[in-house]
């Protein structure tokens, strides 16, 4: 585990991906998975079918590290959902890794893969517990297979259904039983999910760099309150209903911000390209006089890139990332600890040494790691370092997905732009705002409203939070 003084950066969730009727699904998934790999680093899993039964494998670690070509032949099957988690619901371990497989006695068995965070499990597991049902994770993730297997519905997708509507958070869900595949967004579409098409064979991605990774064509984005069946046996094809109205749009901003891979489009729009405009409108906002622009890498380059082609001030890479940094790092000495972001972020001597630089990143949580980088900048011969973030300062709570449940640790909810700048060492500080995102972004407005969740920054939630009530299908847990 990466130690939380050191790194100081927003992690998501997971990431899923699902193909439908594929010889090779398993060799498939293993691809997907490796392109979605930065939306989750802790675990990785799989689950196969052949029409007869499942074949999985999950463990611990990166996709790299969990499968092999022995274990992928052993994963034999024509349609397959895999799973890559950052856990921010539920513990790091094991059991808690996706997909999770239950016996289900009107199918046989399920798996489920979802990404996201439902603000009302906690809830539903106690009224659950209290029912008598034992559960063997943490995860959310349970708790929707419980509704299901559960619910006294005679398909499996009315008893589905059933369970989303008692559902109040964020998920993009992916279903396999031996016959069929079932997708969900949940009704804000708070996280991206796309379907393409590989040949006849459907293809489901959290983010559609996985699709130009296998050589699939992306067909659409899963629409919110949405829901799809899937036959994997061919007969019925591809079925498409609503389980919900759609709920005024409010996709996670950091998708385009940080999160997503630079090729991924969400919702067609490119993420570079969505990046590179926050950095033009970060230089329309707070413009600065400077030598030199550099991004942190990787998430803030292209921000960095369009700050600099709107300043007419150079772009040069005068931080560089040490990929090889691994991921179970521990410094066993405060000194060495102090060291963290230099074994990961080094500064080019040569290109800020005498320079006035602007520092580009995607956003400040805790602080730790901007202070630490300013003084590697200054350390490296950086006669000012002006500091500009592509994204507003994060102030609330995500509740959705992201490692910022907890608002003591949001630098930005107990100091002003002013004090932080102090903190953090930079000779001056701007944030974009909350106009210029959704201005940069373009994405077209809905229903009134901007189309984006921008609860981290003002606090406006799309959903209930903050409570423990469960939402429940007439009136009760069935």
């Amino acid at each position: 585990m990466r130690d939380e003084s050191v790194f100081d950066e927003l992690r998501e969730e997971c990431g899923v991906f699902g193909v439908v009727g594929h010889p090779d699904a398993a060799q498939l998934t293993y691809y997907g998975l490796h392109a979605l790999q930065h939306r989750g680093q802790e675990s990785a899993g799989m689950t196969v079918t052949s029409g007869t039964g499942f074949r999985y494998h999950r463990s611990m670690g990166l996709v790299n590290e969990v499968f092999n070509g022995e274990i992928l032949r052993g994963l034999v099957g024509h349609s397959a959902i895999g799973h890559v988690r950052y856990s921010t619901t539920g513990e790091s371990l094991l059991t808690n890794a996706q997909p999770l497989v239950f016996h289900y006695d009107a199918v046989g068995q399920l798996a489920l893969a979802t990404n996201g965070n439902l603000v009302n499990a906690p809830g539903i597991k106690k009224e659950l517990e209290r029912e008598g049902v034992v559960f063997h994770t943490t995860s959310d993730t349970e708790v929707i297979a419980h509704l299901i297997t559960r619910s006294r519905a005679e398909r499996l997708e009315d008893a589905v259904k059933e369970a989303l509507n008692q559902l109040v958070g964020a998920y993009a869900l992916l279903i396999l039983t031996n016959d069929r595949l079932l997708v969900a967004q949940d009704p804000h579409g708070l996280r991206p999910l796309s379907m393409g098409m590989l040949g006849d064979h459907y293809v489901f991605s959290s983010e559609t760099c996985a699709f130009d990774g296998i050589g699939a064509e992306y067909l659409r984005a899963v629409e919110p309150g949405e829901l799809l069946v899937l036959d994997l046996n061919g007969r019925e094809g591809l079925r498409s209903m609503r389980f919900s109205e759609p709920a005024p749009r409010a996709v996670c901003s950091f998708e385009y911000i940080y999160f997503a891979r630079p090729d991924s489009n969400i919702d067609g729009i490119n993420v570079h390209s969505a990046r590179k405009n926050l950095g033009r409108k970060l230089f329309e906002e707070a413009p600065v006089e400077a030598d030199v622009v550099t991004g942190v890498p990787d998430s803030s380059t292209s921000a960095a890139i369009g700050f600099a082609e709107a300043a007419g001030i150079p772009f040069e890479l005068g931080l560089i990332k040490n990929r090889y940094v691994g991921r179970t790092f521990i410094q066993p000495s405060q000194h060495l600890r102090e060291q963290g972001v230099k074994m990961k972020l080094s500064a080019v001597r040569k290109v800020v040494e005498g320079k006035r630089v602007v520092m580009i990143d995607d956003s400040i949580v805790r602080g730790t790691t901007s202070r630490r980088i300013v003084r590697i900048l200054k350390e490296a011969g950086a006669t000012e370092v002006h500091v500009r973030i592509s994204s507003p300062p994060v102030k609330h709570s995500c509740f959705y997905g992201i490692d910022t449940s907890d608002r003591k640790q949001l630098i930005a909810a107990d100091y002003s732009v002013e004090e932080i700048r102090g903190i953090i060492g930079a000779d001056s500080l701007r944030f974009l705002s909350e106009e210029g995102l959704v201005q940069a972004v373009g994405r077209p407005k809905e229903n009134d409203t901007c189309g984006h969740c921008l609860a981290c920054f003002n606090g406006d939630y799309p959903t209930a939070v903050g409570t423990e009530t469960p939402v429940l299908a007439g009136g009760k847990i069935r």
